[in-house]
């Protein structure tokens, strides 16, 4: 009798409305329904009644490359710009041999987070590039175990070569490209290193008659606080700025800034895609630890608060 092989975890892929998306999936988490049990007493007795209330679905977690994510990037910029869309679509796992083995789908989701990677002018690419982590919240999900269809075979569903894989490969994106800027601020271009940041999108959660899963519905969104580091060399401005606005108490709308995050080709000569930052102040500016006798350079840290962010870029956004 011949011993089943177990099913690898390595080869999954992403989509969403119909459309495979391009991009490298580096991991996949969530998305399985989770009952909450209910503790009842029973009684005079010491014995206790535990049985399921209210249930609902985990929201999906996905790395993905930022190579090929402008599908995900058009649904995350209408989330930021309230343009909500709800998207249907599924993640396919395959064994070992890429036959298709598991299909995970999943209804009216919507985006509630995205997490850009930390940019860094240092980094050299060689720890596999930036990625773009996000999670979205469905209102159903259905699974599949070896769905069947034309060519499939007993070792799964129907074979997947050429979609996933370890044949398939990311043109890799580095976190060095990258260009930071201010308005009236034009040193912030030298700007070495912003740490990565996270944009939540609120829901909340319906449940209504006789649904077994609860509607979801869009609410607030957050925008985060941006920090950095510049050398103290060219942050003059920054620490000006930094006077002006917390120890002259010159906190007024007119004091406040625009700004842009490009995330440039890995050649830099053009823009993929850009985080457009409105009304930005300054929180903080200090100079980091210094240690006696060391050589690195001297920088200035920096946290910015952003009241909106937009994504933007020519045509489609991301890499084609």
């Amino acid at each position: 009798m011949t011993t089943p092989r177990s099913f690898t975890s390595g080869h999954f892929e992403l989509t969403i409305d119909g459309h495979q998306s391009s991009a490298f999936v580096k991991s996949v988490d969530g998305g399985w329904a989770r009952a909450q049990v209910v503790d009842d007493p029973n009684g005079s007795t010491n014995a206790r009644v535990k049985h399921i209330s209210t249930v609902e679905v985990e929201p999906f977690s996905i790395e993905c490359g930022m190579t090929g994510a402008g599908d995900v990037l058009k649904w995350i910029q209408g989330s930021w710009n309230r343009q909500w869309s709800r998207r249907n679509g599924e993640i396919t796992h395959a064994n070992f041999d890429l036959y298709e083995t598991y299909r995970h789908e999943f209804f009216e989701a919507l985006i509630t987070e995205a997490t850009f990677p930390a940019l860094d002018a240092s980094a050299t690419g060689g720890g596999g590039g930036g990625f773009l982590k996000f999670k979205f919240q469905p209102e159903t999900i259905k699974t599949k175990t070896k769905p069947g269809g034309e060519g499939s075979t007993g070792s799964g569903g129907a074979r997947v070569v050429g979609r996933i894989g370890p044949q398939v490969k990311q043109k890799m994106w580095n976190p060095s490209a990258f260009r930071f800027s201010l308005d009236s601020l034009d040193e912030m271009r030298h700007v070495n290193k912003i740490e990565s940041f996270t944009i939540k999108q609120s829901v909340k959660k319906l449940f209504t008659g006789a649904d077994r899963f609860p509607q979801i519905e869009p609410t607030g969104i957050q925008f985060p606080n941006l920090t950095g580091t510049i050398a103290l060399q060219h942050a003059g401005g920054l620490l000006a700025w930094h006077e002006e606005y917390i120890r002259s108490g010159k906190k007024d709308v007119p004091s406040q800034k625009t700004g842009m995050i490009e995330f440039l080709s890995p050649d830099r000569k053009s823009t993929l895609f850009s985080i457009n930052l409105h009304q930005v102040g300054i929180a903080f500016a200090g100079i980091e630890s210094a240690t006696a006798n060391a050589e690195q350079i001297k920088r200035v840290k920096f946290e910015l608060f952003v009241h909106r962010m937009e994504l933007d870029g020519p045509g489609a956004l991301g890499f084609e």
